[in-house]
């Protein structure tokens, strides 16, 4: 009977382990294609990643372009006032020319703040290095120390951001040590 016994559970213990490798397998198999399906959605959605990118970037492109070209059209005609000053008979007095070309230069200047350009005004202002760019110092009691005698060239900003700084003239009272 033992012997009968050991091998009713050798038969048992090897149905148990044919039972258990097969349950194995169809786990490895279930597994293994869930793997499959996991990485093929991986690489579509990478793939769509990749064309959305390329899609957005093509498309900022595109409409960085059309800015530029509005810019442009906007500019043209304050280039054909300017080309009309030039080609103007000699019998324009200067008065006229001078005239024409200020009306030319507030057209362009209204232009740039259409797009939110300013020009910065810096005579008689404190000084600051964000904004402007000392071209020279002068020493002239007759304005604080510090501050802005002359402005060489205007500065711009957008907003809060500085497009270009004022070249500019600063006076500088404190005598060198």
């Amino acid at each position: 009977m033992n012997t009968d016994s050991n091998m009713n559970d050798n038969t048992n213990s090897a149905t148990q382990d044919d039972e258990s490798a097969k349950a194995l397998m169809e786990d490895f198999k279930s597994l293994e294609s869930e793997l499959a399906a996991q990485k093929d959605l991986y690489l579509r959605l990478a793939a769509d990643f990749d064309n959305f990118r390329k899609r957005a970037a093509q498309e900022a492109d595109r409409r960085a372009a059309a800015q530029k070209e509005a810019f442009i059209r906007e500019l043209l005609p304050v280039i054909d006032n300017l080309e009309r000053a030039l080609s103007s008979e000699s019998s324009t007095s200067p008065e006229q020319l001078r005239e024409g070309v200020q009306m030319t230069l507030q057209q362009l200047h209204q232009l740039l703040r259409r797009h939110g350009i300013e020009p910065e005004e810096s005579t008689g202002q404190r000084f600051d290095p964000r904004r402007h760019e000392a071209v020279a110092t002068r020493q002239d009691p007759s304005h604080p120390d510090q501050t802005v005698v002359e402005t060489y060239q205007r500065g711009y900003r957008r907003g809060k951001e500085v497009l270009r700084p004022a070249k500019v003239v600063v006076n500088h009272l404190t005598p060198p040590p």
